[in-house]
């Protein structure tokens, strides 16, 4: 049976952890565990490999976890913490000798051009290794990537539209305050469910960890990771008190589920 796998690039909040200027318990922390990177995950399946999201660290993030190549890019939303890496993906151009797709809903790429314009024209011949290429594919539903099927879930950040994606009983779900209710539907009968949960206070844009416990209990996934995770929650600390299928994610680690 083939598998989908999800490699965590980084689980931590916008500042990153340890955060600057902290010298809390969690930012002190000598468990790598706890030394979080913005949010990003690498989906794999077959030979493909799939980037979402591109953050500040993306080049640190790539080289520590031996990621040498990518075969497409997909986009949750345009905040700071998750594109701002994305000149570094012409590292990956130069690889491979060609552009490379980048799924993404208008909102995303409206930001995305403001920022990263010259990215998505096509290069002169003596610049290509020298930023990225990169071709739009709008979402506006599901859509494929190397032949295996990726369904948006529409997500609330704050006010802001967000997306998770589903991939096989794989989904992963960063950056939310609230799943509407037709997202659940969307939601159903995963192995593993990759979800927020910034600290235990509640937030305007995050759920907190009791909130994410009790979206992660109602939709039933086999395996939850959290993710999005800010200094308020140490790694060790914080899984003794939640049950063995529900923990924390660290950067690093690797998750596996089935395709169907």
């Amino acid at each position: 049976m083939q598998q989908v796998e999800l490699l965590f690039l980084g689980t931590g909040t916008s500042a990153g952890i340890p955060m600057i200027g902290c010298h809390c318990a969690v930012c002190s922390s000598s468990d790598s565990r706890d030394k979080r990177t913005r949010p990003s995950v690498v989906i794999s399946y077959g030979e493909t490999r799939v980037l979402i999201d591109t953050t500040p660290e993306l080049r640190l993030q790539c080289v520590a976890n031996k990621v040498d190549r990518i075969d497409a890019i997909v986009f949750t939303h345009a905040h700071a913490d998750h594109v701002m890496g994305l000149d570094d993906v012409r590292r990956f151009n130069a690889l491979r000798g060609g552009p490379l797709d980048v799924f993404a809903d208008d909102r995303t790429f409206e930001s995305l051009s403001s920022f990263f314009g010259y990215a998505f024209r096509e290069p002169d011949p003596q610049q290509k290794l020298f930023r990225p290429h990169l071709i739009r594919r709008p979402i506006d539903g599901a859509f494929e990537i190397n032949g295996v099927r990726w369904i948006p879930l529409p997500l609330l950040h704050g006010d802001l539209p967000v997306l998770g994606f589903r991939v096989g009983n794989l989904a992963y779900c960063t950056d939310v305050s609230e799943i509407p209710e037709p997202s659940f539907e969307l939601l159903k009968d995963l192995d593993v469910l990759v979800l927020d949960a910034l600290q235990h206070k509640r937030h305007s844009t995050h759920f907190s960890l009791e909130q994410a416990i009790e979206a992660a209990t109602r939709i039933g996934a086999k395996q939850i990771c959290f993710t999005h995770i800010a200094h308020a929650l140490g790694h060790v600390e914080t899984n003794r008190l939640l049950p063995p299928h529900m923990q924390l994610a660290f950067d690093g680690q690797v998750v596996t589920a089935s395709m169907s």
